[in-house]
């Protein structure tokens, strides 16, 4: 098919054109979701200001905000760990070596226990709650797996995440009947089968401050970094529009010289 637009001949092959358009649609898609990243990213760094500057909040107090304004902040609060469970947080690498994250589920001491030495503490009427105390090394073998040592109380200084879950490869929880457990992503709703009294809504304390690697970091990417990326795909995407037509025109009209 071939049309005059613009003083030129245009051939039209359909097939080119679907097949260019639905190209640059996925690039404008991508673009449009880097947008949307480096938005999450803005506002996420904007939490973790506004709540260094507030300073830090107690289980009871974060639980007491909305899903959507809890995300990204600061916790400090003394707890007990429900002993003996810990659950070995799989495939996590750091510094080319692979190993596990080490999570474990505590309840908020109330302020008026802190003082005392008594083992047997009252705690708040929070949920149990889950802390990523950060990272082990993996032993030589996957039948073996590292040992764990957690103290019976600990002072929760971290940084509080919504949206844990990572990959699954296979089933999530290998339950050989002692601990720790290997766990393939964090899952309240399965982890609360062993904790009744686990909160459900699917967050983790990302412990900063613990005898373990931490390497956990809230924004790895800046909002300037997917910016860029957005700019890249819209760029690709105008790119396949301008060769699509650059390939359709054949020539120039020829000027009528009566």
């Amino acid at each position: 098919m071939t049309i005059i637009a613009f003083n030129r001949y245009w051939v039209i092959r359909w097939h080119w054109v679907l097949v260019s358009l639905l190209v640059a649609a996925c690039l404008t898609a991508l673009s449009l979701w880097q947008l949307s990243r480096a938005a999450e990213k803005k506002q996420t760094l904007q939490r973790i200001a506004q709540s260094q500057a507030a300073g830090p909040l107690d289980a009871q107090q974060l639980l007491a905000l909305n899903t959507k304004s809890r995300d990204a902040i600061d916790v400090q609060f003394s707890a007990r760990w429900i002993a003996p469970m810990i659950w070995l947080l799989d495939n996590q690498q750091v510094d080319g070596r692979i190993g596990y994250d080490v999570v474990i589920a505590v309840e908020q001491i109330r302020p008026s226990e802190q003082s005392t030495r008594s083992t047997d503490h009252a705690v708040s009427s929070t949920p149990a709650l889950l802390v990523n105390l950060g990272w082990v090394a993996a032993q030589g073998s996957r039948d073996q797996l590292p040992e764990v040592n957690v103290p019976a109380e600990l002072m929760v200084n971290g940084i509080f995440r919504a949206n844990a879950k990572g990959l699954l490869l296979g089933k999530n929880i290998e339950d050989k009947g002692q601990w720790p457990m290997r766990i393939q992503q964090i899952d309240a709703g399965l982890l609360s089968d062993y904790i009744p009294s686990l909160s459900r809504s699917g967050v983790i304390f990302q412990q900063q401050q613990s005898p373990f690697y931490v390497h956990y970091q809230p924004v790895i990417l800046p909002p300037e970094r997917h910016t860029a990326y957005a700019v890249q795909w819209a760029l690709l995407a105008i790119a396949v529009i301008v060769i699509a037509l650059s390939a359709s025109a054949t020539r120039e009209l020829a000027h009528d010289k009566s």
